[in-house]
């Protein structure tokens, strides 16, 4: 078990950065900001990329951040790897811009080829207790491979208010089912895309 615990991060990217064969990983009592997040991935980039799992991320709060807890893998991607037992709980967002992030059509710049779904599978993933505010309509947003959709992923207890003057908070879901458990606000899933 790694443990990143009890830190204040400051960058101009992601605070922390998790990559490919990454195993049983704890970030706890972690202040982020200014920062892109806390990321697993980008994955899939690389033929020869190896699973990932038990990412722990709690107690955390992000302060100003681009994003909260992210997970992001590539479309078109050579690797078929797996990513499982991720834990994104009790979590503080001080004006974030993307407080939760899954997001399958990672492609910055608009850099790669999209003509075929991830093949990179994200399964049993918990996202539990996230509260604060947003500078984004756009709360939560879970996009999932058309190709290996998102499994046993459960919502718990979100309370997230949006700061901003855009329209009414929503989230986006795509290819994904997830178990709803405790208060959700806004409403994760209800506004849904269309599957790709």
């Amino acid at each position: 078990m790694i443990n990143i615990t009890d830190s204040i991060i400051k960058t101009g990217d992601d605070c922390v950065s998790i990559g490919d064969e990454t195993k049983e990983v704890r970030i706890q009592n972690v202040t982020c900001g200014p920062g892109h997040g806390i990321s697993v991935g980008s994955l899939g980039g690389y033929a020869s990329e190896k699973d990932v799992q038990g990412i722990y991320v709690k107690n955390c709060t992000f302060i100003g951040t681009q994003n909260g807890v992210r997970v992001k893998t590539w479309p078109s991607a050579p690797a078929q790897l797996t990513v499982s037992d991720l834990h994104f709980e009790d979590l503080i967002m001080d004006n974030v811009s993307s407080p939760v992030i899954i997001d399958q059509e990672y492609c910055p710049h608009n850099l790669c080829k999209k003509d075929r779904p991830s093949s990179i599978k994200i399964t049993n993933v918990s996202i539990k207790n996230v509260r604060g505010t947003t500078n984004s309509a756009e709360a939560v947003t879970l996009i999932c491979s058309s190709f290996k959709p998102c499994e046993n992923v459960e919502v718990g207890d979100i309370d997230l208010t949006y700061n901003g003057n855009q329209g009414p908070i929503t989230t986006k879901c795509t290819n994904v089912k997830p178990k709803f458990v405790g208060k959700q606000n806004p409403p994760v899933c209800a506004t849904t895309a269309k599957s790709a």
